[in-house]
Protein backbone atom coordinates (compact mmCIF):
# COMPACT_ATOMS: atom_id res chain seq x y z
CA UNK A 1 0.00 0.00 0.00
CA UNK A 2 2.84 2.38 0.84
CA UNK A 3 4.33 1.84 -2.62
CA UNK A 4 1.05 2.83 -4.33
CA UNK A 5 0.91 6.01 -2.22
CA UNK A 6 4.37 6.98 -3.46
CA UNK A 7 3.26 6.29 -7.05
CA UNK A 8 -0.05 8.14 -6.69
CA UNK A 9 1.20 11.66 -7.65
CA UNK A 10 2.85 10.31 -10.79
CA UNK A 11 -0.19 8.21 -11.72
CA UNK A 12 -2.58 11.12 -11.14
CA UNK A 13 -0.38 13.38 -13.25
CA UNK A 14 -0.30 10.81 -16.04
CA UNK A 15 -4.07 10.37 -15.97
CA UNK A 16 -4.82 14.10 -15.83
CA UNK A 17 -2.12 15.45 -18.18
CA UNK A 18 -1.60 12.60 -20.68
CA UNK A 19 -4.36 9.98 -20.77
CA UNK A 20 -7.38 12.30 -20.37
CA UNK A 21 -6.21 14.87 -23.01
CA UNK A 22 -5.39 12.01 -25.40
CA UNK A 23 -8.83 10.43 -24.94
CA UNK A 24 -10.49 13.85 -25.36
CA UNK A 25 -8.65 14.50 -28.65
CA UNK A 26 -9.71 11.09 -29.98
CA UNK A 27 -13.33 11.80 -28.96
CA UNK A 28 -13.17 15.30 -30.51
CA UNK A 29 -12.04 13.79 -33.82
CA UNK A 30 -15.50 12.18 -34.12
CA UNK A 31 -17.39 15.41 -33.46
CA UNK A 32 -18.26 18.63 -35.28
CA UNK A 33 -18.15 21.66 -33.01
CA UNK A 34 -19.85 24.97 -33.77
CA UNK A 35 -18.28 27.49 -31.41
CA UNK A 36 -20.62 30.34 -32.37
CA UNK A 37 -23.79 28.31 -31.76
CA UNK A 38 -22.22 26.44 -28.83
CA UNK A 39 -23.22 23.05 -30.26
CA UNK A 40 -21.31 19.79 -30.66
CA UNK A 41 -22.53 17.01 -32.96
CA UNK A 42 -21.26 13.43 -33.27
CA UNK A 43 -20.36 12.85 -36.95
CA UNK A 44 -18.61 9.47 -36.79
CA UNK A 45 -15.73 9.16 -39.25
CA UNK A 46 -16.67 12.23 -41.36
CA UNK A 47 -13.56 14.16 -40.24
CA UNK A 48 -11.28 11.28 -41.27
CA UNK A 49 -13.07 10.89 -44.64
CA UNK A 50 -12.75 14.63 -45.23
CA UNK A 51 -9.05 14.44 -44.35
CA UNK A 52 -8.54 11.54 -46.81
CA UNK A 53 -10.20 13.52 -49.65
CA UNK A 54 -8.55 16.85 -48.76
CA UNK A 55 -6.26 17.86 -51.70
CA UNK A 56 -3.86 19.52 -49.22
CA UNK A 57 -3.34 16.30 -47.23
CA UNK A 58 -1.00 14.78 -49.83
CA UNK A 59 1.24 17.86 -49.88
CA UNK A 60 1.27 18.01 -46.09
CA UNK A 61 2.28 14.34 -45.76
CA UNK A 62 4.95 14.78 -48.45
CA UNK A 63 6.35 17.88 -46.71
CA UNK A 64 6.34 16.03 -43.37
CA UNK A 65 8.21 13.07 -44.88
CA UNK A 66 10.80 15.27 -46.62
CA UNK A 67 11.39 17.33 -43.49
CA UNK A 68 11.70 14.31 -41.17
CA UNK A 69 13.94 12.31 -43.51
CA UNK A 70 16.17 15.29 -44.31
CA UNK A 71 16.45 16.30 -40.67
CA UNK A 72 17.25 12.81 -39.36
CA UNK A 73 19.84 12.01 -42.05
CA UNK A 74 21.61 15.40 -41.92
CA UNK A 75 21.47 15.66 -38.13
CA UNK A 76 22.87 12.19 -37.43
CA UNK A 77 25.53 12.39 -40.17
CA UNK A 78 26.77 15.83 -39.09
CA UNK A 79 26.61 14.97 -35.37
CA UNK A 80 28.66 11.80 -35.89
CA UNK A 81 31.20 13.62 -38.07
CA UNK A 82 31.64 16.38 -35.47
CA UNK A 83 31.90 13.83 -32.65
CA UNK A 84 34.62 11.89 -34.49
CA UNK A 85 36.59 15.08 -35.18
CA UNK A 86 36.22 16.37 -31.61
CA UNK A 87 37.16 12.99 -30.14
CA UNK A 88 40.72 13.53 -31.35
CA UNK A 89 43.33 14.61 -28.83
CA UNK A 90 43.89 18.02 -30.42
CA UNK A 91 44.18 21.54 -29.01
CA UNK A 92 40.99 23.63 -28.98
CA UNK A 93 38.53 20.71 -28.98
CA UNK A 94 36.90 21.96 -25.77
CA UNK A 95 36.23 25.34 -27.39
CA UNK A 96 34.67 23.71 -30.47
CA UNK A 97 32.54 21.36 -28.33
CA UNK A 98 31.14 24.41 -26.52
CA UNK A 99 30.67 26.26 -29.81
CA UNK A 100 28.70 23.47 -31.48
CA UNK A 101 26.61 22.69 -28.36
CA UNK A 102 25.71 26.31 -27.52
CA UNK A 103 22.76 26.55 -30.01
CA UNK A 104 21.01 23.75 -28.05
CA UNK A 105 20.60 26.02 -25.01
CA UNK A 106 19.61 29.10 -27.04
CA UNK A 107 15.90 29.95 -27.13
CA UNK A 108 14.27 28.27 -30.14
CA UNK A 109 12.23 31.37 -31.01
CA UNK A 110 15.25 33.71 -30.77
CA UNK A 111 17.33 31.31 -32.88
CA UNK A 112 14.64 31.05 -35.57
CA UNK A 113 13.95 34.80 -35.70
CA UNK A 114 17.67 35.43 -36.18
CA UNK A 115 17.80 32.98 -39.10
CA UNK A 116 14.63 34.54 -40.52
CA UNK A 117 16.54 37.81 -40.91
CA UNK A 118 19.63 36.05 -42.31
CA UNK A 119 17.62 34.14 -44.94
CA UNK A 120 15.69 37.12 -46.35
CA UNK A 121 16.37 38.18 -49.95
CA UNK A 122 18.50 41.08 -48.68
CA UNK A 123 19.65 39.23 -45.54
CA UNK A 124 23.05 38.23 -44.25
CA UNK A 125 23.41 34.99 -46.23
CA UNK A 126 22.80 36.64 -49.61
CA UNK A 127 25.01 39.59 -48.64
CA UNK A 128 27.90 37.18 -48.06
CA UNK A 129 27.19 35.45 -51.38
CA UNK A 130 27.11 38.80 -53.24
CA UNK A 131 30.49 39.64 -51.69
CA UNK A 132 31.99 36.68 -53.59
CA UNK A 133 30.04 37.40 -56.80
CA UNK A 134 27.16 34.92 -56.32
CA UNK A 135 23.50 35.97 -56.47
CA UNK A 136 21.62 33.93 -53.87
CA UNK A 137 17.94 32.92 -54.15
CA UNK A 138 15.10 34.17 -52.02
CA UNK A 139 15.57 31.27 -49.60
CA UNK A 140 12.19 31.30 -47.85
CA UNK A 141 10.08 31.95 -50.96
CA UNK A 142 11.19 29.12 -53.25
CA UNK A 143 9.47 25.74 -52.80
CA UNK A 144 12.77 23.80 -52.75
CA UNK A 145 14.92 26.35 -50.94
CA UNK A 146 12.24 27.01 -48.28
CA UNK A 147 12.18 23.38 -47.13
CA UNK A 148 15.98 23.16 -47.34
CA UNK A 149 16.28 26.32 -45.23
CA UNK A 150 13.93 25.04 -42.52
CA UNK A 151 15.82 21.72 -42.34
CA UNK A 152 19.25 23.40 -42.11
CA UNK A 153 18.08 25.84 -39.41
CA UNK A 154 16.71 22.94 -37.34
CA UNK A 155 19.84 20.80 -37.88
CA UNK A 156 22.15 23.62 -36.73
CA UNK A 157 19.93 24.21 -33.69
CA UNK A 158 20.03 20.66 -32.31
CA UNK A 159 23.04 18.92 -33.85
CA UNK A 160 25.04 19.65 -30.68
CA UNK A 161 22.81 17.38 -28.59
CA UNK A 162 23.40 14.32 -30.77
CA UNK A 163 27.07 15.29 -31.06
CA UNK A 164 27.43 15.04 -27.27
CA UNK A 165 25.68 11.64 -27.26
CA UNK A 166 27.98 10.31 -30.00
CA UNK A 167 31.02 11.80 -28.30
CA UNK A 168 30.21 9.97 -25.05
CA UNK A 169 29.66 6.73 -27.00
CA UNK A 170 32.96 7.11 -28.90
CA UNK A 171 34.87 7.59 -25.64
CA UNK A 172 33.39 4.30 -24.41
CA UNK A 173 34.84 2.26 -27.29
CA UNK A 174 37.68 0.10 -25.82
CA UNK A 175 41.01 1.29 -27.18
CA UNK A 176 42.39 -2.23 -26.85
CA UNK A 177 40.07 -3.40 -29.64
CA UNK A 178 41.14 -0.56 -31.93
CA UNK A 179 44.82 -1.17 -31.18
CA UNK A 180 44.45 -4.91 -31.82
CA UNK A 181 42.78 -4.23 -35.16
CA UNK A 182 45.54 -1.77 -36.07
CA UNK A 183 48.17 -4.42 -35.26
CA UNK A 184 46.30 -6.81 -37.59
CA UNK A 185 46.63 -4.26 -40.39
CA UNK A 186 43.16 -2.64 -40.36
CA UNK A 187 43.20 0.99 -41.53
CA UNK A 188 41.28 3.87 -39.90
CA UNK A 189 38.24 3.44 -42.18
CA UNK A 190 38.06 -0.32 -41.58
CA UNK A 191 38.40 0.13 -37.80
CA UNK A 192 35.64 2.74 -37.81
CA UNK A 193 33.20 0.63 -39.88
CA UNK A 194 33.93 -2.76 -38.29
CA UNK A 195 34.48 -1.77 -34.63
CA UNK A 196 33.39 1.76 -33.78
CA UNK A 197 30.06 1.91 -35.63
CA UNK A 198 28.72 -1.42 -34.23
CA UNK A 199 29.77 -0.52 -30.67
CA UNK A 200 28.02 2.87 -30.78
CA UNK A 201 24.87 1.45 -32.43
CA UNK A 202 22.78 1.74 -29.18
CA UNK A 203 23.52 5.48 -29.13
CA UNK A 204 22.70 5.73 -32.84
CA UNK A 205 19.33 4.09 -32.16
CA UNK A 206 18.59 6.49 -29.30
CA UNK A 207 19.58 9.53 -31.38
CA UNK A 208 17.50 8.32 -34.34
CA UNK A 209 14.36 7.83 -32.21
CA UNK A 210 14.71 11.20 -30.46
CA UNK A 211 15.39 13.07 -33.70
CA UNK A 212 12.59 11.34 -35.63
CA UNK A 213 10.00 12.00 -32.91
CA UNK A 214 11.17 15.63 -32.62
CA UNK A 215 11.04 16.16 -36.39
CA UNK A 216 7.33 15.24 -36.45
CA UNK A 217 6.54 17.88 -33.81
CA UNK A 218 8.19 20.89 -35.47
CA UNK A 219 6.04 24.04 -35.28
CA UNK A 220 7.78 27.27 -34.22
CA UNK A 221 10.30 27.13 -37.07
CA UNK A 222 7.52 26.77 -39.66
CA UNK A 223 5.43 29.53 -38.08
CA UNK A 224 8.30 32.02 -37.99
CA UNK A 225 10.10 31.18 -41.23
CA UNK A 226 7.49 30.20 -43.83
CA UNK A 227 4.00 29.81 -42.30
CA UNK A 228 3.66 26.60 -44.29
CA UNK A 229 4.38 28.22 -47.68
CA UNK A 230 5.07 28.65 -50.44
CA UNK A 231 2.22 26.52 -51.86
CA UNK A 232 2.18 24.28 -48.75
CA UNK A 233 5.71 23.07 -49.55
CA UNK A 234 6.71 23.42 -45.86
CA UNK A 235 3.27 22.74 -44.37
CA UNK A 236 3.93 19.79 -42.04
CA UNK A 237 1.29 17.89 -40.03
CA UNK A 238 1.65 19.87 -36.79
CA UNK A 239 1.33 23.19 -38.61
CA UNK A 240 -1.68 21.94 -40.62
CA UNK A 241 -3.29 20.88 -37.33
CA UNK A 242 -2.72 24.41 -35.99
CA UNK A 243 -4.24 25.97 -39.12
CA UNK A 244 -7.37 23.80 -39.01
CA UNK A 245 -7.96 23.75 -35.24
CA UNK A 246 -7.01 27.31 -34.21
CA UNK A 247 -7.12 29.45 -37.36
CA UNK A 248 -10.18 27.85 -39.02
CA UNK A 249 -11.77 26.92 -35.63
CA UNK A 250 -12.50 23.38 -36.87
CA UNK A 251 -11.49 21.43 -33.78
CA UNK A 252 -12.97 18.14 -34.96
CA UNK A 253 -10.95 18.19 -38.18
CA UNK A 254 -7.86 19.36 -36.28
CA UNK A 255 -8.29 16.54 -33.76
CA UNK A 256 -8.40 14.01 -36.62
CA UNK A 257 -5.05 15.39 -37.85
CA UNK A 258 -3.63 15.15 -34.31
CA UNK A 259 -4.73 11.50 -34.04
CA UNK A 260 -3.09 10.67 -37.38
CA UNK A 261 0.11 12.38 -36.20
CA UNK A 262 0.04 10.41 -32.92
CA UNK A 263 -0.39 7.12 -34.77
CA UNK A 264 2.41 8.04 -37.20
CA UNK A 265 4.86 8.74 -34.37
CA UNK A 266 3.77 5.54 -32.58
CA UNK A 267 4.27 3.38 -35.69
CA UNK A 268 7.65 4.89 -36.63
CA UNK A 269 8.97 4.60 -33.08
CA UNK A 270 7.77 0.98 -32.83
CA UNK A 271 9.40 0.11 -36.17
CA UNK A 272 12.69 1.69 -35.11
CA UNK A 273 12.53 -0.14 -31.77
CA UNK A 274 11.90 -3.50 -33.45
CA UNK A 275 14.66 -2.94 -36.01
CA UNK A 276 17.15 -2.62 -33.14
CA UNK A 277 17.34 -6.44 -33.05
CA UNK A 278 18.92 -6.37 -36.52
CA UNK A 279 21.39 -3.50 -36.33
CA UNK A 280 22.08 -2.81 -32.65
CA UNK A 281 24.98 -5.03 -31.58
CA UNK A 282 23.97 -5.44 -27.92
CA UNK A 283 20.45 -6.60 -28.88
CA UNK A 284 21.57 -9.50 -31.11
Amino acid sequence: MTGYLFLAPQLLGFLALVLYPLADVVWSSFRKDNLLAGTSEFVGGDNYRALASDPVTGRVLAATAVFSLGLVVLNLALALLLAVLLNQQLRGTTLFRTLFFSPVVVSLVAWTITWNFLLQDNGGINSLLRAVGVEGPNWLRGETTAMLSVIVVQVLKNVGLNMVLFLAALQGVPRTLLEAAEVDGAGPARRFVSITLPLISPTTLLAAIITMAGSLQVFAQIQILTRGGPSNSTNVLVYYFYQQAFQNRDFGYGSAIAVILFLLILVLTTVQWQLRKKWVVHER
